[in-house]
């Protein structure tokens, strides 16, 4: 396919915040060019999929394919932690299955063909080398192909940054990603076959299961692997693996002391050699700056204990395809869309990052390192605005009192209550039920809120 030199709008990078903006983009009428670095389908992380993304799966279309592929349909959580047992269950959630644990690569490329079908130029083995800025605004992208091939520059009006943790523009060139005190974790996972069905929790739900130093993750897939992963503190990884000879040595040593998930592998097949990713919670300084929007990991990553990665990827997608669709239209300026996103995408972002370290001073093991390690500094909560991210996450929850309990338990636990809701679990269920974004006049953001009809856009709250 030969490339323009010119496009109304650039995403960078074909996952799921990718496609999702591209997609939505082009439904609109829009002329959007995707360039993706890998040739699809590309194996990724991240395979449990909350009942948050539906509804924006079903914007984009894709819903159904999604739904017919064969996934595995998750029926929710199920949480060993410490001495007490949770359960999450997406069944009464509306109609079917709501979420899935996904092979990535299968997942990304459904979504990227789909993309593709709305009328996205989509490039894959296409890397984008720099930008290239008039002032503080970028304007071309130079990009080029794999060895031997050829390179070019394309120029642009507007262009979304999803590429991921590599960061195009946050991580390499405007150099703005903070790395926070919290969750300075590394997970390592590999693959069963074999593996025994976890004995607690709704079918095909993800298990959790912590031990002293951290915690694994259970995800059982289609083609009949699990996918288990250990989460362990940076410093307590490298002095292990170092104590021990090794990755392998050190995930052997955290499955023996974790009763859960050393009798589901017993007797099965390790299929897959060790994966190993660090130092994954971030978040740009800003999601917006002159004609750009950061989507997805390429904006910020928290932790994978709640499964939020491909929610913020998707959700922050749909965000960023109504803002810039709303500015080309004429319907809102920049600065008014580019404010609106970047509010309600960091509101996202730190209501998931106060619930994670919630979950994690909630483990009863009071003494051990590792969870003390992923508590919020007082100036870290104090920078959140505590109130303000709650009354977000109020909205669109019928019952006040339950709203009100929601902040009373999770605020007494962030400042060192014991009390409260001994299961954040039921927190993040009402969460979970809150509305996504303001989607009425009544809790417009700078006077705008998310429109789906006629258009998806910014409406003005007065009008």
């Amino acid at each position: 396919m030969s490339m323009r030199t010119s496009t109304q709008i650039l995403v960078i990078g074909g996952g799921p915040a990718g496609s999702t903006a591209a997609g939505l983009l082009a439904k609109e009428g829009f002329q959007v060019t995707l360039f993706e670095r890998e040739h699809f389908p590309r194996y990724h992380i991240g395979e449990s999929i909350l009942p948050s993304c539906r509804p924006i799966l079903q914007l984009l279309g894709v819903w159904d394919k999604v739904n017919a592929f064969g996934f595995q349909p998750k029926g929710g959580a199920f949480f060993f932690w410490g001495d007490e047992e949770w359960e999450v269950n997406f069944q009464g959630m509306g109609d079917g299955t709501n979420a899935w644990q996904v092979t990535r690569a299968d997942f990304d490329e459904l979504l990227l063909n789909h993309a593709r079908q709305l009328g996205v130029e989509v490039h894959e083995g296409i890397t984008v080398r720099e930008l290239e800025f008039e002032g503080d605004r970028p304007v071309a992208a130079l990009w080029s192909e794999g060895k031997g091939g050829g390179s070019g520059r394309v120029t642009f009006d507007y262009v979304i940054d999803a590429s991921g943790r590599g960061g195009v523009l946050a991580a390499k060139q405007l150099k703005n990603r903070q790395f926070h005190d919290v969750f300075k974790n590394v997970a390592a996972w590999t693959y069963w076959k074999g593996a025994k069905a976890m004995p607690k929790g709704p079918d095909g739900a993800i298990g959790v299961a912590s031990m002293p130093d951290g915690w694994f993750w259970i995800i059982p897939l289609a083609d009949g692997t699990t996918s288990v992963g250990l989460v362990t503190g940076r410093d307590n990884f490298n002095n292990k693996r170092a104590e021990l000879g090794g990755v392998k040595e050190l995930y052997e040593q955290a499955v023996a002391s974790c009763a859960v998930v050393k009798e589901l592998v017993d007797g099965a097949e390790q299929v897959a050699d060790f994966k190993v990713e660090q130092d994954y919670s971030y978040a740009a300084d800003s999601f917006t700056g002159p004609g750009y929007l950061l989507s997805g990991d390429a904006a910020c990553f928290l932790d994978p204990l709640l499964s939020t990665g491909v929610h913020l990827a998707t959700y922050s997608a749909m965000l960023a395809a109504a803002s810039i669709g709303s500015v080309l239209r004429g319907e809102a300026t920049e600065d008014e869309a580019w404010e609106f996103y970047q509010t309600v995408y960091r509101h996202a972002y730190e209501r998931l990052l106060v619930l994670v370290s919630v979950f994690y001073e909630s483990y009863r093991g009071k003494d051990y390192h590792f969870y003390n390690a992923q508590k919020l500094t007082q100036q870290h909560r104090d920078s959140l605005s505590l109130q303000d991210a709650f009354d977000r996450i109020i909205t669109g929850i019928a019952d006040l009192e339950d709203a009100q309990d929601i902040y009373a338990a999770v605020h007494g636990h962030l400042n060192g209550a014991e009390s409260g809701d001994p299961n954040p679990l039921n927190n993040l269920n009402k969460v979970h039920e809150a509305k996504q974004a303001p989607m009425s006049a009544a809790n417009a953001v700078g006077g705008l809120y998310l429109a789906f009809a006629p258009k998806l856009g910014l409406r003005r709250a007065g009008e």
